[in-house]
């Protein structure tokens, strides 16, 4: 009776129904830990992808996410899983499985290696390097900036691989092996923000997971009567689902979730991020954290120091993707999302800004006839997200603004500094 009341009760919400109408794509409702996918960005389906004929890219600002890895923190989840069906192997024999479930038949075991690459990410990275090679022939550099863990290095030497060749004379530097104070890749946390603090995130996550893990665990319960599947176990079977794509690009997991549960998955991905390192961290503290790259873009592309490339190619982590993208105020909701009602409609989608893989490139183009100066274009994830931050100076067509435009609307970045009294007060420092 618990079941059908709640399953009647999913059936009258309208996200439910939405989604439902709507083709459904795994890829797009995993969060961050959804292998690499072109996007879909909220703001930009009247957006014009390409330049007029008359305009040249100058200058290029590339920062890359780590490609698809093994899990961190969830390896738990798919361990108890793994363990749970174990204990159940005579149950799960002799009971009448549902076609979704027949592969439990055989058994299920994980073959993931926690943290590193997986063979799929780095074939995402090398993919990423001959492409933005074919894009951007007439750019190059002879210098890479990785932060230091070792999935991101290796995730520069793939794409380094893609983009040079063999025998190149590019070289990997680490943000250890540099004197800034602070990095714009890895910025927080540490002692440059000691105040930074994940579990806002992990709180987020907790709050939501209570309004839909206890149905679909009911659910399960119901196909596999006297398994015992309890919350953590469906918990890893959704990481399950998430983690054997990302290493073998399918997964029988996959399947057995419906689309509401998935979308209520995904949203648990999204406020973990957003509580963590985007709009809802207390205290305005990723927007802050996050001017540090925004501050360097804009003095890379005004030559503001004299000494500015043609071409940077940084790889960091989802994290510094996000806190870039707060600090401009983009793919922000108003209000902001809450781990108490889910949200169909936000602009705040980790699977579409942050999976694995994620490119963020800048442009800095200028144009004999279209536009008058120097112009900035975004485009995340092979996909241009417009600079709404430019306000009425963005765009409508191309989702651009002028260099200038771009860097008045910035005025928030451009007033702090790092160990500023701003920065000290919020930061703890």
């Amino acid at each position: 009776m618990r079941m059908q009341a709640i399953l009647s009760l999913l059936a009258s919400t309208p996200y439910v129904r939405d989604y439902f109408n709507i083709t459904h794509d795994v890829l797009n409702h995993l969060g961050s830990i959804s292998p690499y996918h072109r996007a879909r960005h909220y703001d930009a389906s009247e957006i014009d992808s390409e330049l007029p004929i008359d305009c040249t890219v100058d200058q290029v600002m590339l920062m890359h996410r780590h490609g698809s890895r093994g899990p961190i923190g969830e390896q738990r989840y798919i361990e108890r899983l793994i363990q749970t069906l174990h204990n159940a192997t005579d149950i799960i024999r002799e009971v009448e499985l549902p076609r979704e479930l027949e592969f439990l038949r055989a058994g299920y075991n994980s073959s993931l290696t926690p943290h590193n690459l997986t063979i799929l990410g780095r074939k995402e990275l090398f993919d990423h390097g001959v492409e933005l090679a074919l894009k951007y022939p007439h750019l190059t550099t002879d210098v890479i900036l990785s932060s230091d863990s070792g999935r991101v290095v290796e995730s520069a030497r793939w794409f380094a691989l893609g983009f040079f060749g063999f025998d190149s004379d590019v070289r990997i530097v680490t943000v250890n092996n540099r004197d800034d104070p602070v990095s714009w890749i890895t910025p927080a946390p540490g002692p440059a923000c000691p105040n930074f603090d994940y579990s806002f995130g992990r709180q987020a996550t907790l709050t939501w997971s209570k309004h839909y893990l206890p149905v679909v665990t009911d659910r399960l319960n119901m196909l596999l009567p006297g398994v015992g599947f309890t919350e953590d176990d469906i918990h890893g079977a959704l990481f399950a689902c998430a983690y054997d794509l990302a290493s073998h690009g399918a997964s029988p997991w996959c399947g057995v979730f419906q689309p509401d549960e998935l979308a209520n998955f995904e949203y648990e991905r999204d406020i973990l991020m957003d509580a963590s390192c985007a709009y809802t961290l207390p205290h305005n503290m990723a927007p802050l954290v996050g001017t540090v790259f925004v501050n360097k873009l804009i003095e890379r592309f005004t030559d503001s120091k004299g000494d500015s490339r043609p071409l940077y190619l940084e790889f960091g982590h989802d994290v510094t993707i996000l806190l870039a993208l707060s600090a401009l105020g983009l793919a922000k909701d108003d209000p902001p999302l809450s781990p108490d009602t889910l949200r169909p409609g936000r602009k705040f989608r980790t699977s579409e800004l942050t999976p694995f893989a994620a490119s963020m490139v800048w442009e800095k183009f200028t144009c004999t006839s279209s536009y008058n100066g120097p112009q900035i274009r975004l485009i995340l994830n092979d996909a241009t997200m417009p600079l709404t931050i430019c306000g009425r100076g963005m765009d409508p067509v191309l989702g651009t603004c002028s260099l200038d435009t771009f860097v008045n609307a910035n005025h928030y970045s451009t007033s702090i500094r790092f160990r500023d009294k701003t920065w000290n007060a919020t930061c703890g420092v």
